[in-house]
């Protein structure tokens, strides 16, 4: 037998607009500024510009009526119904003599494996050659180097292609496409590509510094990569100042091929920034970049259409579904526009706060003058919930008189000093920085002897959190930052 029972739930769910407003928050300007030029083609009933003083009228009543001819001159609804183009006529359409096109060029970036095919196939004699040598370059990864196995090709190229192959002909596939540019390209480890870099070398002239950087990456690689000197000075029997020299030769290779010169050149990132922060007579002043901060309206023309209504005392059904569809844009134009408005408020706010705490730090720009700040911090201030302010500080960066910074790098942890005293951690690191920077090379300093250094200062700090702020510094061991 069933039986019956009432309970209650507290539920929390988040209506349209609401999902709207977060996802357009944790947005940063770039990706912010395409999202505005998306929804300005997908929605007719969104406009660039500033909107009238009048406030436009969305509402209508089931028993008005629509004048749907008085209109059509001015909006002809049929173009927009069952478009999948959302009625929006593209650029390409227009073959007006009245302003003349502007056209952008084009720019064509050529990959690397583009070039390594160029490259190789005039040393390939066979059509099945250039196959597998397709597939190589095909399997290489950015950096350039290839790091599935032979058989592994094999089998990809019998399982996919129904081409029979053995790894002594990939390999001397392989063989060709190693001694193409860039040098060290085909590299399935560091190793074989310094290698590869050296030989290539060596073919140019005849330097003993390529043959003895040959013969410590070839015979003691292990050695090399963990700086123990003393033994490759033995086992070569040269002097320190060769080994130097040798050393300084082999820092110059490239350890991935791939991403050098104009490769390198098109991965730069240029940094946005969403929030400028400057000061100007002793005070700061807060803003935003101007493209977070877009001027859009609400189309007239489709709330007059709507407005319209009344007038018509019959409505077909094709009218009937235009209304549907104009007020079903007009909505969605309004939303957009109220969460594009409630986007900059949140960030304005937010940043607001961030600068009066960490006032010092934005007038002097030394990072010691930075606080202890959380996100708990600026959320309880402000009165807004955790998740909004890590939306907002997430891959956003701010502008300051002092160069750009993440923002997310304002929120650290607080440690506090001997006399009481709370500091953020960014100061320790910087200690540390400064610490290694000015070190004995030859001797450098240990985390137990980064340890001491911050007790003198009044930091009373455990090795393995200096061995942690050391690795977030991206700072090797003592062992590995020795030198000659």
């Amino acid at each position: 037998m069933l039986k019956q029972h009432l309970s209650q739930k507290l539920l929390q769910k988040l209506s349209p607009q609401q999902i709207q407003f977060i996802k357009l928050l944790q947005l940063n300007t770039l990706n912010f500024e395409e999202r505005v030029e998306e929804e300005l083609l997908e929605n007719p009933a969104l406009e660039n510009g500033k909107d009238d003083e009048e406030e436009l009228d969305f509402s209508f009543s089931e028993s008005e009526d629509f004048d749907y001819e008085s209109t059509k001159d001015e909006f002809d609804i049929s173009d927009y119904l069952g478009d999948d183009d959302g009625g929006v006529q593209l650029s390409g359409d227009y073959q007006g003599d009245a302003e003349e096109k502007e056209f952008m060029p084009v720019v064509y970036h050529i990959s690397f494996r583009e070039r390594l095919l160029e490259q190789v196939t005039g040393a390939l004699k066979t059509s099945e050659e250039e196959i597998l040598a397709d597939q190589i370059i095909g399997t290489l990864d950015d950096d350039g180097y290839l790091r599935r196995s032979l058989v592994a090709i094999k089998n990809d190229l019998l399982f996919t292609q129904n081409i029979k192959t053995d790894e002594a002909t990939l390999a001397r596939i392989l063989g060709y496409i190693q001694d193409l540019d860039p040098a060290g390209v085909g590299a399935r480890d560091l190793k074989e590509c310094l290698l590869l870099q050296i030989k290539r070398k060596q073919e140019l002239g005849n330097n003993p510094i390529y043959k003895l950087a040959y013969g410590i990456i070839d015979e003691m690689m292990e050695d090399f990569s963990k700086k123990h000197y003393a033994r490759i000075l033995k086992k070569f029997d040269i002097s320190e100042e060769y080994l130097r020299e040798t050393l300084e030769f082999i820092a110059r290779l490239n350890p991935k091929p791939a991403q050098s010169g104009s490769e390198g050149a098109e991965s730069k990132d240029f940094i946005i920034p969403d929030f400028i922060v400057k000061e100007n007579y002793g005070n700061l002043e807060v803003s935003l970049n101007s493209k977070n901060a877009p001027e859009l309206r609400v189309s007239k023309s489709y709330n007059e259409t709507l407005q319209g209504f009344d007038v018509s005392k019959e409505k077909s059904q094709t009218q009937k579904d235009a209304v549907q569809y104009i007020k079903q844009k007009l909505d969605g134009a309004k939303w957009f526009i109220d969460a594009v408005k409630q986007r900059q408020n949140t960030l304005l706010i937010t940043m607001r706060k961030i600068v009066e705490i960490q006032q010092a730090f934005f007038m002097s720009g030394d990072e010691s003058d930075l606080r202890p700040m959380i996100l708990k911090d600026i959320a309880e201030q402000i009165g807004m919930d955790i998740s909004t302010i890590s939306r907002v500080a997430s891959s956003k960066y701010v502008e300051t008189d002092f160069g750009i910074f993440l923002l997310k790098d304002f929120f650290t942890e607080g440690i506090t000093t001997d006399s009481g005293e709370e500091v953020s951690n960014r100061e320790v690191k910087k200690i540390l920085k400064e610490a290694m920077e000015a070190e004995d090379k030859k001797k450098p300093l240990t985390d137990e002897a980064l340890k001491d250094i911050l007790k003198e200062k009044g930091y009373q700090i455990a090795r393995r959190t200096v061995a942690k702020y050391r690795e977030q510094l991206n700072v090797p061991v003592a062992r590995l930052r020795k030198e000659l």
